[in-house]
């Protein structure tokens, strides 16, 4: 399995944990840049903006054809990248929009809520109340993204092949754990295919 998905909590560890991974096992890493590309060829770069802005800060609001246009690049753009392969996505949906292909392995990061409050209060040098803001803001907007472009629940497990506990294991640990996973599947659908073709 050359491909892999990261659905994460905010404060969960979960960027992290795919850094780690994609270093592991030399794959390349896509993240926010993936929001840009496809915000420039769905020719609503506004719609990037809207994506980062969790917390409405900016006032941004594209129009319903805006989104969906980005929204299908986003798709057509994961699967590009998919299907060159090597590659750690994080974030937009991969789990949804590659749920279908065999070469993909999804995973989850979560962490305790308090855990991820603290997290995020640390690394952002904000006040445990306004972490617990984000926190909540963030997993909100997640929530319904999927929701609303893909129909489905960001937090259900039938959408993942791993979930991970950052507040229980370590990064390292987590990322082993991906690494480990995907080998040992892609060992397994080698062995299958082989066996597919001696059979023929």
């Amino acid at each position: 399995m050359d491909v892999i998905t990261i659905s994460r909590q905010l404060g969960s560890l979960g960027f992290q944990v795919g850094k780690e991974v994609a270093q592991r096992l030399n794959y390349q890493l896509v993240w926010r840049d993936l929001i840009n590309q496809a915000a420039i060829r769905a020719g609503a770069p506004e719609v990037a903006l809207a994506m980062f802005d969790e917390f409405n800060l900016l006032g941004i609001a594209p129009s319903p054809r805006q989104f969906a246009d980005y929204i299908r690049v986003v798709g057509q753009v994961i699967k590009e990248l998919a299907d060159a392969g090597k590659i750690v996505i994080i974030g937009r949906a991969g789990q949804v929009l590659l749920a279908d292909d065999p070469r993909v392995l999804h995973v989850r990061v979560v962490a305790p809520y308090q855990d991820r409050i603290e997290r995020v209060a640390v690394s952002r040098g904000i006040s445990v109340e306004s972490a617990q803001a984000q926190v909540q803001a963030s997993d909100r907007a997640r929530k319904n993204y999927l929701r609303r472009f893909y129909q489905v629940n960001w937090e259900d497990p039938d959408l993942y092949d791993l979930v991970l506990n950052t507040g229980r294991i370590s990064v390292a640990t987590a990322a082993e754990s991906i690494c480990l996973t995907a080998r040992v599947q892609e060992s397994a659908i080698e062995t299958s295919q082989s066996d597919q073709e001696e059979m023929h």
